[in-house]
């Protein structure tokens, strides 16, 4: 998030009594409730600020990891256009056999019989061949791409919990910081 004009007239209106609380404080005057609560405003502006900051971070790495998504969606599409292209072009060099088979039967019908049954044990152990090779092939893109996302499933996990945790300490932190100068105030 950006900081707005309204952000900066807020930090502008409470600069001379933040300063006026530190000379009070500094020459060991005691705080009113007005001065301690201006100091909490500053404080809870600084962390939101400090929030923000991280937010943006987490918010741009999950856009980064969107975008991956749409890469691997994109890859995968085009492997799928591929094998499509491939299909059909297989279903083509088919159709286009079947016709000259049928041309040559009429013309050499005892040859092209005997050509017919060594090209079919081709053809069959050829196909048989490509359906196993293409079966491992999606089997293989399948489990990269499943373990691709379990990857990247644990990486996103792992950058959300490294953001919850410093904002944890971070609060943590500040309500120390607080309880502290709590504690001081109260010794004055």
């Amino acid at each position: 998030m950006n900081k707005t004009k309204v952000d900066d007239m807020l930090i502008e209106m409470i600069a001379p009594k933040l300063k006026e609380i530190e000379e009070k404080f500094s020459g060991g005057g005691a705080l009113t409730q007005d001065d301690i609560n201006t100091l909490l405003l500053k404080s809870q502006y600084n962390h939101i600020n400090h929030l923000d900051t991280k937010l943006n971070e987490v918010v741009g790495s999950v856009f980064a990891l969107e975008q991956k998504f749409t890469h691997l969606e994109q890859n995968f599409n085009h492997l799928e256009k591929n094998f499509n292209h491939l299909e059909q072009k297989l279903s083509s060099d088919m159709a286009n056999l079947e016709q000259k088979l049928s041309s040559d039967m009429a013309n050499l019908e005892q040859k092209v019989s005997s050509d017919i049954a060594n090209l079919d044990q081709k053809l069959s152990s050829d196909m048989a061949n490509l359906e196993q090779k293409v079966s491992s092939d999606i089997a293989n893109l399948d489990q990269k791409l499943s373990s691709d996302i379990a990857n990247l499933e644990q990486k996103i996990e792992a950058t959300i919990q490294k953001a919850l945790n410093k904002n944890m300490m971070t609060l943590i932190v500040v309500i120390g910081a607080f309880l502290t100068l709590s504690k001081i105030i109260d010794k004055f």
